[in-house]
């Protein structure tokens, strides 16, 4: 939704440990300028196949394909489509752990509801770019467990932040509402990503912005 979104990758964040295992070749040593460029069009062109085609589908063949490069140079960086995946995944769930320390505080006025619309649009945006990987998560396809472990731990800590900020704000924090609250915007975005919907996205925001700041955080 937000036209000036950049991947991790390609902005100036902390990283750290999940960064370093996002970026870092198959053979583990570190990349110049131009290798980061090589990997940065395979993981672009692997996240639009996943899109296209859907994990199981798609192919090396494709992803060289998209990424206009050769078999050697994809096999350079990565042994299989599983660890172009992973390495997806990684990144997905930096940007979500990143997201979740965003959130400021959400009072019931009209700077809470603009607060929190801003947040909302950065978690749509990011679950829209990452929808395949995502998707791939929610759907048993990502068979690392370690992975599969960051992707539980950053909508935890998403679902976190947004209890801390009910709690604030006067309204109910308990499990039961940030479990429906996040179940409502997982699903949604989901359901936006998975049928390719072209929602105009102020409107999207807008309504969904008015439905949490009013029904969860105890807005007029």
């Amino acid at each position: 939704m937000s036209e000036g979104y950049k991947p991790a990758r390609q902005r100036s964040t902390r990283r750290g440990t999940l960064g370093t295992a996002a970026t870092a070749p198959v053979q583990g040593r570190e990349l110049r300028a131009q290798g980061r460029k090589t990997m940065g069009r395979l993981l672009d062109a692997g996240m639009r196949v996943f899109a296209e085609r859907g994990v199981h589908a798609a192919r090396v063949d494709d992803i060289v394909r998209a990424a206009r490069t050769s078999h050697g140079t994809f096999y350079l960086y990565f042994p299989n489509k599983e660890a172009l995946l992973r390495a997806l995944a990684v990144e997905c769930a930096q940007e979500l752990d990143d997201l979740s320390t965003t959130l400021g505080a959400v009072p019931a006025d009209e700077t809470g509801y603009a607060e929190l619309r801003s947040f909302l649009d950065r978690f749509f945006t990011t679950y829209r770019h990452y929808g395949p990987v995502i998707r791939a998560w929610m759907e048993g396809q990502v068979e690392d467990r370690e992975v599969s472990h960051m992707g539980v731990k950053a909508f935890t800590d998403i679902a976190t932040a947004l209890g801390k900020r009910m709690r604030e704000a006067g309204a109910a924090g308990d499990d039961a509402t940030i479990s429906a609250l996040m179940a409502l915007l997982e699903r949604f975005a989901y359901f936006l990503v998975s049928r390719r919907l072209d929602f105009d996205a102020d409107d999207t925001l807008d309504t969904v912005a008015t439905v949490v700041h009013r029904g969860f955080f105890a807005a007029a």
